[in-house]
């Protein structure tokens, strides 16, 4: 019998995904303009952003979209963001340095994992793929930047902080808005079928 599947974890996730994506470009544009905010917002902030976004990184690879791009690699990073958001959280106002070594590290990694992502849109001939890929290689070189950070100023670390975080939230906000699309009525890849009488389909 043909079953057909729910749009609803691709909706949460397209729409999680958005959210927190604007979010990230909101709080990057923010700590570049104001470095001298307090670190324990920081790591507060940061620390729950990391774990409202694991989530919705899950609830995105389980969602099985229809190209597959998107949330590909969100599995291990969702639990990763999961558990980083935890320890943050429990010392936010100590953690600035922490906080910048793992972002930069996870934004570098997303952004090279995004380039492939580009060159998948490509092949499945999503024409705004070079936009992705443009906003990866970006990514990776702030991402760079922020683990080579500036130690003689905490000014112009929270302002490298901050355009990783935009460069992050952008990418983020292109890869899901270009690649995942939602077919109502879409059919599982496995479809059900009454058996006969004789165990035959």
């Amino acid at each position: 019998m043909k079953t057909v599947r729910s749009v609803l974890p691709m909706q949460t996730a397209k729409t999680g995904y958005i959210v927190l994506s604007l979010l990230l470009c909101l709080a990057g544009f923010f700590l570049i303009g104001r470095p001298d905010i307090s670190t324990a917002v920081i790591g507060s902030f940061a620390g729950v952003l990391l774990i409202v976004f694991g989530i919705f990184k899950l609830i995105g690879y389980f969602s099985r979209d229809l190209y597959r791009l998107a949330f590909q690699f969100d599995l291990a990073f969702g639990i990763l963001m999961l558990v980083l958001g935890a320890v943050i959280l429990t010392k936010p106002e100590h953690l600035l340095y922490f906080l910048c070594t793992v972002t930069g590290l996870y934004v570098t990694a997303d952004g090279l994992m995004k380039l492939q992502t580009a060159c998948d849109a490509h092949r499945f001939g999503i024409g705004s793929w070079w936009a992705i890929l443009a906003a990866a290689v970006l990514t990776c070189i702030l991402g760079a930047a922020l683990l080579v950070r500036p130690d003689r100023s905490t000014e112009l670390l929270v302002r490298l902080f901050g355009a990783a975080v935009l460069a992050e939230g952008l990418l983020n906000l292109l890869t899901v808005l270009m690649t995942v699309k939602i077919i109502r009525h879409q059919r599982p890849e496995i479809i059900d079928i009454d058996m006969t009488e004789g165990g035959k389909r």
